[in-house]
């Protein structure tokens, strides 16, 4: 009986960390080796991703950790600093909510840099939901939810290093150090530190292709475990700062800052992170659970891009209470709950100060039915009263349906509703000539209404024998209407960019077909085919939402030899992507050598890498990226003239340098 409330624990570690019953349901299913997996019996449409997985690419960051699955979209967010903006459903990460281990993390003002900031050594899975996602985990999420779990001191080795330099001149260093305390308490010490020393101009435009950049990154990680009374808690402790400078090659921060001698800019972010949580197990009612989750953090960003000034500090406390049981029987699960968030965000642009206080209470519920065969469902609510939105409730529902074997029929629909950090969340406009305007003023956010969005959608996926082997197919298709949105209107003028309250429609319909086999044994074919519809009404018409291709075509293919003797073994990964055109904005009041067409033209990107594993404890890797030496042209306009009325480096819709290669290696102490 002992033995079997430790395996109850255990499953709970992961159903504390995910708040969901179907969740817990979702750890019971999955035991192949595949490094990414779906399920044919968990409600939501999730894909997970293992740490196997996130060993297929470089993965420095969270932001890049995404090259090999089709689900989302990564894409530079400006030709200077490096950032890789990722995008689900066609949206854009703001209307993406980002936890870590259920704890919202990349929001307000780290909503540009904040998935660089987690390392991907860390991370033990990511769980992507596509559509509405809980309700237990707030009401922001519009597009979908991206859950990041990291390495559990309980089940952590005792040392682990990476080692990772770059043709970039990034090189990278990664050390884990776990300890087992006493047989209940454990405890992990993650150190990361990255740095970039050296100038590049691939493109020679003159500037920097990526920052010259220093990050050090330190978590400590308790965790507590009674098996035999069902507590368990874990707490964490994090430091980060983070340095960036780029801009012209000849700028020099101690002597061009703030002056007009040479284009520069400098992002210094300073955070502080500290989070708690508390579960219990009820030992005669296993089914039955309470947590409090408690989380403060501290983010300090001081910037400037040339002239233009940027400063944003936010101190945040989020407090969650859950408790999971059951109605009658197994069969019908529920989570109930409260939350609370406060945001104090001290933010100034230039001489203007937008500083404000944010702060939220709301209660949940989540009824799960699951009648362990064919049907699931969990339908949701919850009620929230905000400072700036209002009272307002938040309807979620996910139905999961199997009409027969390794076939499985899902659809969702929910509401998201979030206020839109309008200079946090385009920063890379900042680095640009273009002055920022208001068109509406009597909201409570920057003068704008919130944000408000319904999304739908339906997903079917079905298991075969393609000539022997396994294989599947699927489909999804999802719309997300806007009620109100904040528009960032580009398309105006290359001179300015405006921001004002949704008149008329805005809509993205995203349809992806994707087709997975493995053809001969230990290699694996994903393919996937998308298309985006993503249409807003501007104040000069209709247009396609700027920089996102209607047509994106992705490809994968991994190989691994059989594993011989002590764990020597070769992995091969090629990853290819495709894009079509997309709407640029509008530049045609340029003079001519600074204007761009009205589209962008399609282009491929090929990534590569290869891994020797030596032993278990030891393994090299080598890769590269866009290894086809494909560069946007004209990635900067007015590059000659940084201060003139043309110079924007926004206006990014493909790789802004060409081919880099990497090499590191990984050593274990088990």
């Amino acid at each position: 009986m002992r033995k079997q409330f430790s395996i109850l624990l255990l499953l709970f570690f992961c159903a504390f960390n995910s708040y969901s019953q179907d969740t817990l349901q979702e750890i019971k299913v999955k035991g192949n080796g595949r490094s990414l997996k779906k399920s044919y019996s968990l409600t939501a449409n999730t894909t997970i991703l293992t740490s196997k997985e996130l060993l297929k690419a470089a993965c420095c960051n969270l932001a890049e950790s995404f090259e090999t699955n089709p689900s989302i979209d990564v894409n530079f967010s400006d030709a200077l600093t490096g950032t890789k903006q990722i995008k689900m459903l066609g949206l854009t990460s703001p209307y993406l909510m980002i936890t870590e281990e259920n704890i919202p993390s990349v929001r307000g003002a780290s909503q540009a840099y904040g998935l660089s900031f987690t390392p991907g050594t860390w991370v033990e899975s990511i769980q992507i939901t596509k559509g509405a996602g809980s309700v237990v985990n707030g009401f922001e999420s519009i597009s979908g939810q991206i859950n990041t779990e990291l390495i559990k001191p309980i089940s952590d080795i005792p040392f682990f290093l990476n080692v990772y330099g770059s043709t970039d001149s990034r090189f990278e260093l990664n050390t884990h150090f776990n300890k087992k305390i006493s047989d209940k308490w454990s405890s992990s010490l993650f150190v990361h530190g990255n740095t970039r020393v050296s100038k590049n101009d691939m493109n020679d435009d003159g500037f920097l292709d990526n920052p010259l950049a220093k990050q050090i990154n330190v978590l400590n990680r308790w965790q507590y475990a009674n098996a035999e009374k069902g507590w368990v808690s874990f707490i964490n402790f994090r430091y980060m700062s983070d340095q960036k400078q780029t801009g012209e090659l000849n700028f020099e921060p101690d002597r061009d800052r703030g002056t007009n001698t040479y284009w520069g800019s400098e992002i210094n972010t300073e955070r502080f992170d500290v989070s708690t949580k508390l579960g219990y197990v009820f030992p005669d009612m296993p089914y039955q659970s309470i947590g409090f989750q408690n989380a403060f953090n501290s983010h300090d960003q001081n910037s400037y891009f040339g002239l233009n000034q940027y400063n944003i500090e936010q101190k945040s406390y989020y407090s969650n209470l859950i408790f999971n049981s059951i109605i009658n029987n197994t069969k019908h699960k529920f989570s109930t709950g409260l939350n609370f968030t406060y945001d104090k965000y001290g933010e100034f642009v230039n001489v203007n100060d937008y500083s404000r206080i944010d702060n939220s209470v709301g209660a949940f519920f989540e009824y799960t039915f699951d009648n362990t065969e064919n049907f699931s469902v969990v339908l949701g609510g919850r009620i929230d009263n905000h400072n700036r939105l209002g009272t307002f409730a938040t309807p979620r529902l996910h139905v999961r349906y199997n009409p027969w074997e390794k076939g499985v029929l899902r659809f969702s629909a929910g509401r998201g509703k979030r206020s839109a950090n309008i200079f946090a969340e385009n920063q890379q406009l900042l680095a640009s000539s273009r002055t920022f305007e208001f068109l509406d003023s009597n909201g409570k956010i920057y003068g704008l209404n919130p944000e408000i969005a319904w999304n739908y959608g339906l997903s079917f996926m079905q298991g075969f024998l393609l000539f022997g082997k396994s294989a599947d197919v699927g489909f999804d298709f999802y719309r997300t209407d806007f009620q109100n949105q904040a528009v960032v209107d580009v398309l105006q003028s290359p001179q300015k960019v405006l921001f004002y309250n949704l008149e008329g429609k805005s809509y993205a319909n995203s349809l992806q077909v994707e087709f997975n086999y493995e053809p001969i044994k230990r290699l694996n074919l994903r393919t996937a085919y998308k298309y985006y519809d993503i249409q807003t009404d501007y104040l000069s018409g209709t247009y396609q939402r700027p920089l996102q291709a209607k047509h994106r075509f992705f490809g994968n293919l991994g190989y691994e030899t059989p594993i011989l003797d002590k764990g020597k073994q070769w992995k091969f990964d090629y990853t290819f992507n495709w894009l079509g055109k997309q709407q640029l904005p509008n530049t045609s009041t340029n003079p001519v050598e600074d204007r761009l067409p009205e589209f962008s033209p399609s282009f491929s990107v090929m990534n590569i890498q290869v891994t020797r594993t030596f032993s278990s404890t030891f393994e090299i890797y080598i890769g590269g990226e866009n290894v086809g030496n494909y560069k946007q042209n004209n990635v900067i306009l007015g590059n000659e003239n940084p201060f003139g009325p043309t110079f924007d480096a926004s206006i990014v819709y493909g790789p802004v340098f060409g081919q880099m290669y990497y090499a590191g290696l990984r050593f274990k102490i088990k």
